[in-house]
């Protein structure tokens, strides 16, 4: 077998088998074959696609390139969630402790952010002495104790994923349906879990700015979990704003805490409750999402939900008293308000110039080497449908004075990502669809 005949046979749109993809994978994996070679094919696939079948199977190869790790020591069926990202997204903080408290276990592999903010590890360690570093043993006791755990993923998860992945990012390959499908569906599957609830962002703030994209996204990923049968289902979310008021990393901790709380934003926890329920249908403790959602919004208003968030916190070395008393968590130095220059209606946020006005601040990271202030970010003040008035504020910068020279390039970029119309905004919808194995719903 030759990396050029099947550079060829992907080229003039022949399907490969498993054992093909295997030895593109393995050989790209161990060396042997380049990364121009490696390159080609990707651009192959580009253009000329990947069936369900062999999607499912290249998915496979990469997740078996490195440690697979085994959840059946602990109990129940273990339901995993997937975000494809967003500007705002916090809402593994409140999911895990939400699902875990009505019986579904959560044992959650997440990562770091690279760019407008930080991922959800960074957000936690927001909360002082919280460890995101647990072996095995303690990761599979954590969770059969407490039903939560939430850590850093392995460093050998995946590792054909991330190098084909590096080599797609420079040479335009990366936005492949049937690539980013295999990508992220290939940590998951080697994540362990037994049936994944995705979450698919669409819009200006996603990766996926179309609609049609994101459900095409959607639809590949749930075939390969239902391919190599895992039970996956997949919920179209909007992201043509940021989710939540808070964007930064103890800014995010405290509205996830607050929604836990019953006192977070609509969207959010209107959000989370749809994901929730899906997630408590997937692991068996509930027949529809009227029933899902009666159970949890029970254990929100009993305080169940935020009681295992202050667990999971504990067993994991973090202060809990920071749930209780949110103000304890880091703040910045300066608040600065950003004004609205004229009045009228919110037609349009931009989420990701919101995100990058939070990097500017020093939430997220620029290169993998920058450090990550996690008093920094900012709240939005006013949201699509919402009047403003000339000179009202529209959202408040959250900094400390290391960044203060980047103040006013993050203000412009608020004040930009803002588009205001005299006429009035319908709001939008938070949910566009649900992808099944057994076809789209659409609302």
């Amino acid at each position: 077998m030759r990396a050029v005949d099947l550079i060829r046979k992907k080229r003039d749109g022949h399907e490969l088998s498993g054992e093909e993809l295997g030895f593109l994978i393995r050989g790209y994996s161990e060396g042997s074959i380049p990364d121009y070679q490696m390159a080609a094919w990707a651009m192959a696939v580009y253009y000329q696609g990947m069936n369900a079948r062999e999607t499912a199977d290249l998915t496979m190869h990469m997740a078996s390139s490195g440690d697979m790790i085994d959840l059946s020591s602990i109990h129940g069926i273990k339901v995993d969630k997937h975000s494809t990202g967003g500007v705002g997204d916090k809402t593994t903080i409140v999911l895990g402790p939400l699902v875990a408290s009505a019986g579904v276990p959560v044992a959650k592999m997440s990562g770091r952010g690279l760019g407008h903010t930080g991922g959800t590890i960074d957000k936690l360690e927001a909360i002082s002495g919280f460890s995101v570093e647990l072996d095995q043993e303690q990761f599979f006791s954590q969770v059969n104790e407490i039903g939560l755990a939430v850590v850093g993923q392995s460093g050998n998860m995946t590792p054909a994923d991330k190098k084909l992945y590096g080599l797609r990012d420079v040479t335009a390959t990366v936005d492949s349906i049937p690539l980013i499908a295999s990508s992220v569906m290939s940590k998951k599957i080697a994540a362990g879990a037994d049936a994944i609830v995705l979450d698919v962002k669409t819009g200006s703030g996603a990766f996926m700015k179309t609609l049609e994209d994101s459900i095409r996204l959607a639809k590949a990923m749930v075939d390969i979990g239902t391919q190599v049968g895992r039970s996956t289902i997949a919920v179209i979310s909007d992201m043509d704003q940021p989710l939540g008021f808070g964007i930064g990393n103890a800014l995010e901790v405290k509205e996830a805490i607050a929604t836990l709380r019953g006192e977070g934003p609509p969207d959010l926890a209107e959000v989370c409750l749809i994901l929730a329920s899906h997630m408590l249908i997937l692991g068996g403790k509930a027949s529809s999402e009227e029933e899902a959602r009666a159970l949890l919004q029970a254990k929100l208003d009993s305080g169940e939900a935020l009681n295992s968030l202050k667990r999971m916190v504990e067993a994991q070395g973090g202060n809990a008293a920071q749930i209780d008393q949110p103000d304890q968590l880091p703040a910045a130095e300066l608040q600065v308000e950003v004004k609205a220059e004229k009045a009228g209606y919110v037609e349009s946020i931009q989420a990701e110039e919101i995100g990058i006005a939070a990097m500017l601040l020093g939430a997220g990271r620029e290169t993998k080497d920058s450090v990550i202030d996690l008093a920094a970010g900012l709240i939005l003040h006013k949201k699509i449908g919402d009047y403003v008035e000339a000179g009202e504020t529209i959202a408040v910068l959250h900094l400390n004075r290391a960044h203060e020279d980047r103040l006013e390039e993050a203000r412009s970029k608020v004040l930009e990502a803002y588009g205001i119309t005299e006429s009035k905004v319908p709001r939008r919808p938070l949910v566009f669809a649900l992808v099944t194995p057994e076809g789209i719903k659409r609302f």
